[in-house]
């Protein structure tokens, strides 16, 4: 029997839900519909609108988890950092909790998501068992693999909103010990693809069990994949929401301890290595810096401030410094390909860290929107910051010889930031034509804008 908590929770979840259609109602036909929300890791500008967005004010909590079934019914705009403060009571957490604390859960599964994790349990939308839709037609439906809506359930991953919002998803949660033990090993590049098959394949390395890996290369001379074990019990944890800096603790020491929480966590506090660019970093500002204030959203806001207001661009013309061009990217590379991909990508690119996270998709089967190939390892490279423009190039020019480069690797780029393709190869890429054949049924007025004018054109 459902606590009275529970039935709380649910009265007030189909209370927001309500408003949400009912802002739906009030944005007039051929407006922009977005949601109206504080706080987004997409990386790509978008044009500004004059209409109001949706109301999602109220879909931002945990309705209820199940430790019995393993399982939680989790609102589309509640934060993982939310959602993991309420699955970690119970020793449970998301199957896979993507690296920033602000990332919804609604927008990993319309979006993309990856961690550490992703090895063994896949894309956080293949640990969904249903969810709630409004789609563009206004209508509240609920897609499951099989079923009515299968269609809708197979096609809503990296639909960026081109389909509708998750109200309200159920999904599958993992066991995780109080503890995580890490070993960060270093490999050479050619070193890391039959390190990362072992893994895949046996679940340990060097006789010890594996739960998550993911890794960062440095320098073509320079690799490490950081390997995750859970554990009951720890020697001594290491903190690095203070002075210590996580990433640098890679190079620094070969084993180290966290809590659960502090692992999730533990790119959050420095936005991986970003903070160094706004001298985050630093000891005197660090020590000046309130903790509470050192994690990616607020890093988030001053870029989204520059962005607009283009402050530090100016400062840097005045100083005879060239204009830069950004290059904050995720892309999946098969794992065959990894080493000839990085090495090209630090002679061509030259941006150092990057980061390194092995996955396969779970099923047997791939998703339409986003065909990766059922039974292949492939490794997500994270790069993320900015590059000069040279004399006689255009902003956008490495970023499209980025995209090249990932088709002829046989990979493929997440959509959450810059992206280049023209319209035919964009839709050859990520499969518009199945898109719009289901949107049909789902947007039949075309209310919510497509795929390629959201992640190309910025609209």
């Amino acid at each position: 029997m459902p606590s009275t908590s529970d039935v709380a929770a649910t009265l007030a979840h189909d209370q927001a839900v309500g408003r949400l259609r009912e802002s739906y109602q009030r944005i007039p036909p051929g407006a922009p519909v977005r949601l109206a929300k504080r706080s987004s890791n997409l990386f790509r500008p978008r044009a500004a609108v004059d209409t109001p967005g949706l109301d999602v004010s109220g879909l931002t909590g945990v309705i209820a988890v199940d430790p019995v079934a393993r399982t939680a019914d989790v609102q589309g705009m509640c934060t993982y950092e939310d959602l993991v403060a309420a699955t970690l009571p119970y020793g449970l957490t998301p199957m896979v909790v993507p690296q920033l604390k602000t990332i919804t859960l609604g927008g990993a599964v319309t979006g993309l998501g990856i961690e550490s994790s992703s090895f063994r349990a896949g894309l956080p939308h293949e640990s969904v068992l249903e969810l709630d839709i409004l789609t563009g037609a206004g209508e509240l439906v609920t897609a499951r693999p099989t079923g009515e809506y299968a269609d809708l359930f197979r096609m809503f991953p990296n639909s960026y909103g081109t389909l509708g919002y998750a109200t309200r998803l159920r999904i599958e949660l993992d066991k995780i010990s109080p503890y995580v033990a890490l070993r960060h090993v270093r490999l050479g590049l050619d070193e890391l693809a039959p390190a990362i098959d072992t893994i895949v394949a046996d679940g340990t390395y060097d006789g010890e069990p594996v739960h998550f890996v993911d890794g960062v290369a440095f320098s073509p001379s320079e690799a490490y994949l950081t390997l995750g074990r859970n554990s009951d019990a720890a020697v001594r944890t290491s903190k690095y929401t203070g002075q210590q800096i996580y990433y640098r603790s890679i190079q620094q020491r070969p084993r180290d301890f966290l809590t659960a929480h502090d692992y999730l966590w533990r790119w959050d506090t420095d936005w991986f290595w970003c903070s160094a660019a706004f001298g985050a970093q630093q000891p005197l500002v660090r020590r000046l810096w309130p903790s509470r204030w050192r994690r990616s959203d607020v890093f988030h806001k001053i870029v989204g401030f520059e962005n607009r207001h283009q402050y530090a661009a100016r400062l840097n013309r005045r100083r005879g410094r060239p204009d830069r061009e950004r290059v904050v990217q995720d892309v999946e590379i098969p794992v065959g390909r990894l080493a000839d991909f990085l090495r090209w990508f630090d002679t061509d690119v030259g941006m150092r860290p990057v980061w390194l996270c092995p996955l396969r998709l779970r099923g047997a089967e791939s998703w339409p929107l986003y065909p990766l190939a059922p039974g292949e390892t492939y490794v997500n490279v994270g790069f993320w910051g900015t590059v000069p423009i040279a004399p006689g190039a255009a902003d956008g020019d490495v970023n499209r010889r980025i995209e090249a480069a990932v088709a002829e690797f046989g990979g493929h780029k997440s959509l959450y930031s810059d992206a280049y393709y023209d319209r035919g190869t964009f839709d050859r890429l990520y499969n518009v034509p199945a898109l719009t054949a289901v949107k049909q049924r789902y947007d039949p007025n075309t209310r919510l804008t497509g795929l390629y004018e959201k992640a190309v054109t910025r609209r």
